[in-house]
């Protein structure tokens, strides 16, 4: 077992015997560029400044022998022989990760709701997409359109995207997804895209409010904060008109039930009388009026229906004393827009 320092920021990681750097930054949260994670693209290249490593298998391209003379080694195969320092920035914010366009293949559709496909992609052999939590990807069409989808999955469960589409009017891209579209397909994306994302250097409660398939970024948000075991006390409120339309709220009751500083309030704006609903009604970030009389200490991160995402903005702020600076948000336009067409 070895220490390896990181500079500048001079955060310290222990690596395992025969663990490359990359993966025991990533195992102890802490992000390091990378892409292939199979020394191929270079994204991952950082100066040995002091110590020996084996440097592992990977491509020259990648790895120039002129570089190796001047202390470079690509972290996602280098191997600590001794404890090391290593420079190397690190990916603290949207900025830091360079969107890529790639080839990606159906793996999976499961309907989730009437309306609602859960859709799994997978990356070619020997790639990974490095992104934070909350981001997004455009889907491109053949017919040079995007569309753009949320990425429901955290970073460290990045084997396969997670997408969350919303079927939507007759002869889009969502209508070939629950019509047409089979496993095996192939799409082509650009990505990481967009700034919705966790800030991890703050210690305020959270509040997260979520309508529709807007829980998908927040699902990715909140599985990436329990991974690195955050004590921020986090609380989702998730809207929609009827029971089906909270696909996954099984899933929160059991993130409830199993992380005590997480709580989960369903929201329905329109549940049937014979429904029986027990729980609250309304618009969903009226729930959050009800329940917070001061938000001055909070975060808010806010994604969905843009009327929603606005009103939540304008009555934060203006009513509850939330910063206009602590409320993140993503609001889902129209397809043809930008940003979270699910």
């Amino acid at each position: 077992m070895f220490q390896v320092t990181i500079q500048p920021s001079g955060h310290r990681i222990t690596v395992n015997s025969g663990e490359a750097i990359l993966d025991a930054a990533l195992r102890q949260s802490l992000t390091l560029p990378y892409g292939c994670r199979d020394g191929a693209c270079g994204s991952c290249k950082g100066k040995i400044v002091a110590g020996n490593v084996d440097y592992g298998s990977y491509q020259e391209s990648a790895l120039t022998e002129a570089e190796k003379r001047l202390g470079m080694a690509l972290l996602c195969q280098a191997v600590p022989l001794t404890d090391l320092v290593v420079e190397v920035r690190e990916v603290s914010a949207a900025q830091d990760i360079q969107p890529r366009m790639l080839p990606c293949r159906v793996e999976s559709l499961t309907r989730a709701a009437a309306d609602v496909m859960i859709m799994r992609l997978q990356l070619p052999a020997g790639e990974r997409l490095q992104f934070l939590a909350g981001q997004y990807l455009d889907i491109l069409l053949k017919d040079g359109k995007r569309r753009s989808f949320s990425l429901a999955n955290p970073p460290h469960a990045d084997v396969f995207l997670e997408l969350h589409l919303r079927q939507m009017a007759p002869g889009g891209f969502t209508e070939q997804v629950f019509t047409r579209m089979k496993q095996r397909d192939i799409l082509r994306f650009e990505g990481p895209l967009g700034t919705f994302f966790l800030r991890e250097d703050s210690d305020k409660p959270i509040i997260f409010v979520a309508s529709g398939t807007g829980f998908a970024p927040i699902k990715a948000i909140i599985e990436h904060a329990f991974h690195l075991e955050s004590r921020r006390p986090m609380t989702l409120y998730w809207g929609g008109r009827t029971l089906p339309d909270l696909y996954m709220a099984d899933l929160a009751g059991r993130w409830q039930a199993e992380h005590e500083h997480f709580s989960f309030i369903p929201v329905l704006s329109e549940a049937p009388p014979e429904s029986r609903w027990p729980g609250r009604t309304g618009l969903v970030h009226q729930a959050v009026l009800e329940d917070f009389d001061d938000l001055s200490g909070h975060q808010v991160y806010v994604c969905g229906n843009p009327l929603m995402v606005e009103a939540a903005r304008r009555d934060f702020t203006a009513l509850r004393g939330l910063p206009a600076e602590e409320l993140y948000s993503d609001p889902f336009t129209p397809a043809q827009d930008g940003p979270g067409a699910n």
